[in-house]
């Protein structure tokens, strides 16, 4: 491609330039026929000189070569990074969608108001897998700049189109932006897809719905589809008779437009980002209530199941009444709805005013559904509603810092719960803190601050490290700050940041409660500095970086092992990175632990002491003084911080005497985190009826008696513990079947494919089976669920997790190498092979061991 700076100056006729122009614009499609340089030539031909010293064009280091960035029809395309350029800021989307649920195909159309940073002839946004048929630009009085339709230029490797106006966009200025598009209803979970639901008669329902995060709006409008782009949104849906349309906002008209169909046109939204964004149009039924401040709650479902939906509305409006008080900002829309969509891959989605919900993550029956579906229900509830404030109120400035996003809707499901319901006995942070360990003890973990750029890297970034290592960061950091201070810094930081974006080192100056004087004196939710450093004696005795503390918790990876070898009346501390997989003695050891320091809250307690200790480690070694007179020493009180902790000399003795002694000295949460420390494990109890379930699925007629339970039943919790069952059967055939109906997708709902395959895995006598299963339709199950998805991630590593043999590691090796392509772009497969070297790993180093320990 020529650089801009060595393009000639040529002069035009007049005659000239009407001819291109002429051509260009009455036969879009001779477009085509131009060539790379006379198509740049044709440009600066038409655009005045005097604006080509300020319009906007890529800088050179921006551009590629030629092959790699060209339209689809052969031209060059203006634009060369994964990213949008910011000279052009959406203001307001007039967005118009017509789902035909009968053809299986939407049209639409969008009129974007624009704000132009600099000049330009350029407006490069995104669309993928739209067919684009008319492109035009407006004035800021609506007048068209040109009367012929303006060529549309596609660079899909991008998702990426362009628009090029004959006439400049004037820096400052504003314009609309209008064009019209359509497309097939997706088959996946993704975009404006395509959902269906069998009655109880036996009759088959079509509905359409959305699923938009991170970057899938693209697939339903053409937009600029980055976190930071916030507009506000005006939605129009059209519909038949027989169906509802629901958006973000409530409905304030309804047009009848003939031929049966009507238009409904809904409230402008706030200022949000595009995957935010929903549209559903369905016949669907719901149950409605109001909390206390006005707020209108309705809970959708199937017909059939909507005395299902009760319990999910009394949660959500105790939750959002919490949530409102706790952060000390109203909810900003007049309602919120919560749907529970038939085919839905991950959980829920928070889409403002408008949460999607899979229907075992919404319905409760108090007939088939257990105390930990309920829990379950309450905890999804607990975290969308929390995104309301963390997520749509304030974003994240881009994917890197998804876990602002994330980690807290994860924490605050604790949080709200546990104030909302104290009868459910919220104590799973403990094991969502172990999962994170697991995860984060590999080499292959990441920070939780990582680069993502494409569509691939950012579905990655929504794993076990935004949301669980996010929570547990986040509890340790509220015992640290103590709950009041912490409170008050996120309030502050939803106040300055709300209808906006953040980044990671806003969250931690805003929990450092510091603020100019003007803040301060404005009244402002933040405290003096004085007061800060009052706040920071509580814990450590001196005023603290903030920001250099939790940066060493979120811009490197992994997690700090703490020995304690207490010698006397001091307490000798030492801390490294904790890696499963490779011993000290291991020549890349010392590789893998240069450069590592935490800032660790510690906290411990004693025989002596009636309260937490609490001290900041901020060195890789340390030393405490304890009296010689103290029995033992526990390290982490309640698991609040997150790390593992080793008891040199006769540490871990003399607490296994203290609990033999008397377990109760140490709290349930102390001795799970001990447990834990030793064996990496905890067992859960599993209820009775899934139990019984899978007693009976042994059997052939108890297995083929669950699977017509499962087509039957239309409680999605109790499909679940079905599903689970009839996973566990020893019969290969059997299991074989259950991955078939998955794939087939009429039985057994494609959204569920991956529970079976994973479930298929888990079972001694399947777990080969499943591994074959994927390498067999590995583009089938990339086609339904897209690449660096949950469910892909889930598969890769469910499925090779049981492997402890080096001829497996190499199979698996093998198949990650003859998909390049694919297993290059995933973290998910760097996983499952340091899985299977863990395990191999184990063995080697105690299978002798448990072998004389079984034969005594």
């Amino acid at each position: 491609m020529v650089k801009p700076s060595h393009i000639p100056i040529l002069s035009c006729s007049s005659g000239e330039t009407d001819f291109f122009l002429l051509k260009l614009c009455t036969d879009p499609t001779s477009y085509s026929n131009f060539q790379p340089a006379t198509m740049i030539l044709f440009v600066f031909c038409i655009i005045p000189l005097t604006a080509l010293a300020v319009s906007q064009m890529p800088d050179s280091k921006d551009l590629g070569d030629e092959n790699t960035h060209t339209a689809t029809n052969g031209l060059p395309f203006p634009w060369s990074k994964v990213r949008l350029p910011n000279y052009i800021v959406p203001i307001h989307y007039h967005l118009l969608v017509h789902p035909n649920l009968t053809t299986s195909q939407f049209a639409g159309s969008v009129k974007i108001e624009i704000d132009v940073k600099n000049n330009t002839n350029w407006v490069v946004l995104h669309s993928r897998n739209l067919n684009v048929t008319k492109a035009t630009v407006l004035d800021e009085t609506e007048a068209h700049l040109s009367d012929k339709v303006l060529p549309v230029l596609e660079y899909p490797p991008h998702e990426q189109i362009a628009i090029f106006s004959p006439k400049i966009l004037t820096s400052g200025e504003k314009y609309f932006l209008h064009l019209e598009f359509g497309a097939p209803l997706c088959d996946g979970f993704f975009g404006l897809y395509k959902s269906t639901y069998k009655t109880k008669t036996g009759q088959t329902r079509v509905l359409a719905s959305t699923h938009f995060e991170p970057t899938l709006a693209r697939m339903a409008f053409p937009c600029f589809d980055e976190p930071n782009f916030k507009a506000n949104f005006t939605v129009r849906l059209i519909r038949d008779a027989s169906h509802i349309a629901l958006s973000n906002m409530p409905i304030v008209s309804t047009m009848e437009l003939g031929n049966d169909l009507f238009e409904d046109r809904f409230e402008t939204s706030v200022q949000m980002s595009t995957y935010l964004v929903a549209l559903i149009v369905c016949d669907f039924r719901s149950v409605t209530g109001r909390t206390s401040s006005g707020i209108d709650i309705s809970i959708y479902a199937v017909p059939d199941k909507w005395n299902q939906t009760h319990y999910a509305l009394e949660a959500a409006v105790k939750i959002l009444q919490f949530y409102e008080q706790y952060f000390n900002i109203y909810y900003p829309l007049p309602k919120l709805d919560l749907v529970a969509i038939p085919d839905f891959q991950s959980g829920a989605m928070e889409n403002w005013g408008l949460n999607t919900y899979r229907e075992t993550s919404l319905l409760y029956d108090p007939e088939t559904s257990s105390a930990s579906d309920k829990m379950w229900v309450t905890m999804v509830i607990g975290h969308e509603l929390a995104h309301q404030w963390f997520g749509n109120l304030v974003t994240m400035e881009w994917w890197n810092d998804i876990w602002l996003n994330e980690g807290f809707a994860r924490y605050m499901e604790f949080v709200s719960v546990e104030a909302t319901y104290p009868e459910l006995r919220v104590d799973y942070l403990l094991h969502t803190c172990f999962a994170a360990i697991g995860r984060d003890s590999l080499n292959s973990s990441r920070p939780i601050s990582s680069a993502a750029e494409n569509p691939t890297q950012i579905k990655e970034m929504f794993d076990t490290v935004s949301y669980d290592k996010g929570a547990c960061i986040l509890h340790m950091l509220r015992h640290f700050l103590t709950d009041d201070v912490f409170q008050s810094g996120i309030i502050r930081y939803l106040r300055k940041f709300k209808y906006s974006n953040a980044r990671n080192e806003d969250l931690w100056d805003s929990l450092a409660n510091t603020c100019s004087e003007d803040e301060f004196a404005g009244g402002e939710y933040c405290y003096s500095s004085a007061q800060a450093t009052k706040n920071a004696y509580h814990y450590a005795g001196e005023h603290m970086d903030l920001k250099a503390i939790m940066n060493t918790w979120t811009l490197q990876r992994g997690i700090p092992l703490v020995r304690v070898n207490r010698k006397g009346s001091k307490l000798h501390l030492h801390q490294e990175r904790f890696i499963k997989t490779i011993q000290p003695t291991h020549p890349l050891w010392p590789s893998l632990q240069k450069g590592y320091l935490w800032y660790i809250p510690l906290t411990y307690k004693t025989s002596h002491s009636k309260d937490d200790v609490r001290h900041l480690m901020e060195a890789k070694s340390d030393v405490l003084d304890v009296d010689e007179s103290v029995e033992w020493v526990k390290f982490n009180s309640d698991m609040n911080g997150y790390y593992i902790v080793h008891y040199e000399g006769d540490g871990w003795e003399r607490l296994s005497e203290l609990l033999r002694r008397n377990h109760t000295a140490l709290s349930f949460k102390d001795r799970a985190n001990l447990i834990h420390n030793i064996f990496q494990l905890v067992t859960l109890p599993t209820d009775v009826v899934e139990t019984v379930f899978s007693v009976g699925a042994q059997e052939d007629e108890g297995w083929t008696s669950l699977l017509e339970k499962y087509t039957i039943s239309m409680s999605g919790a109790e499909k679940w513990k079905i599903l689970s069952a009839l996973t566990s059967s020893k019969d290969a055939n059997k299991l074989r079947r259950l991955l078939d109906l998955g794939m087939e997708g009429q039985v057994i709902k494609t959204q569920d494919l991956g529970s079976v395959i994973y479930g298929v895995a888990k079972n001694p006598v399947g777990h080969v089976l499943a591994w074959n299963f994927v390498k067999e339709n590995w583009n089938k199950l990339v086609e339904k669920f897209q690449l660096g998805s949950f469910s892909i991630r889930n598969i890769i590593i469910g499925t090779t997790s049981q492997f402890s043999s080096r001829e497996e590691l190499n199979d698996i090796k093998a198949f990650f190498e003859s998909i390049w392509e694919h297993s290059s772009q995933l973290r998910a497969t760097q996983v499952a092979v340091e899985n299977v070297e863990k395990n191999i790993l184990w063995l080697e180093r105690n299978l002798d061991a448990l072998r004389s320990w079984l034969i005594l």
